[in-house]
């Protein structure tokens, strides 16, 4: 037992755990085939997959990094959401029919029947590392958290989790994940209404004080509408969101699966629409908490004491003096301490018995993620890796033994690269910048195969080598000398996806028609 927190809500956060194992038993008695495994057979109502879709969107990096970015800065990152909409329209126009009419579990077997083996391969291998990247980020995202309100280690927490979410995901498969994840949508949005209310309810001058101080220093700002695309503006973040959320209908595994869950086609597109209309206010309400909770330090300013001298004690060595550590806490701005600020508030302002269902509600935001990351790599290393390279020809019980193994795996390596990013500064920073490598050149490949007819293995290969140098170029050009300052990339690091997408894209497209008129 911790000092940090009282028994009850430790038992309330025990029994969420227990009772995500159960669900995964209860439908470990379906999961008699890899067809049961991957797309529940198809038979999941089209309102169960929306509600699934919108939990993986909205997950525990939503939930303590935006409520971080918005306490550090605005609503800039705000600009993401409402580029949903469209990506959502032109998902459920041309991707949600065109994977319905192909059959294939896997989003990457038609690019190995449009380019060749290469593209399928490359467009694998930059879904796992993004899905490493994902999982990694959620791993320590819940960690951070529950070692501020318990005491345990990072590593602990991430092994206790880790090891719950793998049981019911192995056991369970896709159905148990979408089912799990209705619930965990529901709760997770119960949880950001009661942080709201308790913060509301214990804020001298209610909701006009916090308007009146998110005002006056700017908190509800959308980021600048001027062209400039070195800085998060508006521009930028609303052109990333765009290409990044198309990237998540059109090529991500975890969204295309769920396609194959639904009865049909209609209700397949019903539950990209559901995810948007309930995602967009949903993540509005986590900025809000943002800057109510930034109002809320601002009336109580020693209250933050606390955090920033945490903060200050991660940034020196473990060696740093009480007043170093002092002098430099009184000098961190509040985008230095932003992640940390919700944690803090969860363990000295909510009431006991309330904490333990706020941390469920952030548990099974971060479970819903890395549960269907897990299901989704597994089905993809079987499909995509193993069985085409390997063993084509395989009976349904070995399938199985080889999806349990890899949803194991990738259960575990996600662990790892949670613990590898200890120290970071931004969940949602390192998040955005990590997907937005990974994701670039396997959009532009997937929309060059679908929009570009002309093109073929040969506009392809040359597209992808040409997107990759210009996406490793953004992505590195930081580590080139000062006296070669002028080869550095010169836009914001939210632009790689959007440019290393158009480079593939728009290149294959030219070398196609100049070879072939």
């Amino acid at each position: 037992m911790t000092e940090n927190l009282p028994f009850i809500d430790l038992a309330v956060i025990a029994l969420y755990l227990i009772a995500m194992v159960l669900v995964g038993v209860y439908f470990s008695r379906r999961n008699k085939s890899a067809d049961q495994f991957t797309k529940a057979s198809g038979r999941i109502p089209g309102w169960a997959i929306g509600l699934s879709i919108y939990a993986t969107f909205l997950s525990s990096n939503t939930f303590l990094g935006v409520p971080g970015k918005a306490f550090g800065g605005n609503w800039n990152a705000f600009v993401f959401s409402l580029s949903m909409p469209l990506a959502a329209w032109v998902a459920a126009k041309y991707f949600v029919p065109f994977y319905r009419s192909v059959g294939e579990v896997s989003a990457y077997t038609n690019l190995e029947k449009r380019f060749g083996a290469w593209a399928r391969t490359y467009a694998v291998a930059c879904f796992l590392l993004t899905q490493l990247a994902r999982m990694g980020s959620i791993f320590f995202g819940i960690s951070l958290t529950l070692q501020a309100l318990t005491g345990y280690s990072m590593e602990m927490i991430m092994l206790v989790t880790g090891i719950c979410i793998i049981i019911y995901t192995v056991m369970g498969g896709i159905e148990a994940v979408i089912w799990t994840e209705v619930v965990q949508g529901i709760l997770k949005t119960l949880g950001a209404i009661l942080i709201i209310g308790i913060i509301v309810a214990d804020m001298p001058g209610g909701v006009s004080k916090i308007v009146e101080i998110g005002t006056n220093d700017n908190k509800f700002g959308l980021g600048s509408l001027s062209f400039d695309f070195t800085q998060a503006t508006f521009w930028v973040v609303l052109l990333y969101g765009f290409f990044i959320n198309l990237n998540n209908f059109g090529m991500d595994q975890n969204y295309v699966q769920r396609y194959h869950t639904a009865s049909s086609a209609k209700e397949a597109s019903k539950s990209v629409w559901l995810c948007v209309w309930i995602y967009v206010p949903a993540s509005l309400m986590f900025f809000i908490i943002g800057t109510c909770l930034y109002a809320y330090y601002q009336v109580n300013p020693d209250l933050i004491q606390g955090v920033k001298l945490q903060a200050a004690a991660e940034l020196l060595p473990s060696t740093a003096s009480s007043s170093e550590i002092s002098s430099l806490a009184s000098a961190l701005k509040p985008e230095d301490y932003g992640d940390k600020v919700m944690p803090h508030f969860m363990v000295t302002m909510i009431p006991t018995g309330l904490v333990g269902l706020i941390v469920s509600a952030i548990l099974s935001a971060a479970m819903s993620t890395i549960s269907s990351g897990m299901n989704a790599s597994a089905t993809v290393f079987a499909e995509d890796i193993y069985k085409r390279y390997f063993k084509p020809e395989m009976t349904d019980k070995q399938n199985m033994k080889l999806l349990y193994i890899g949803t194991t795996f990738f259960g575990l390596a996600g662990m790892v690269c949670g613990i590898a990013m200890i120290g970071v500064k931004s969940i949602l920073d390192i998040w955005w910048q990590l997907s937005g490598i990974f994701a670039g050149g396997m959009l532009g490949l997937f929309l060059l195969g679908i929009i570009s007819k002309k093109s073929g293995n040969t506009e392809a290969l040359a597209a992808t080598v040409i997107g990759l140098m210009v996406i490793i170029w953004m992505s590195l050009s930081y580590l080139i000398p000062e006296e070669f300052a002028y080869l550095k990339n010169p836009l914001h690091a939210n632009m790689i996806i959007v440019v290393g997408t158009l480079s593939i894209f728009l290149t294959g497209s030219l070398i196609a028609k100049i070879r072939k008129g």
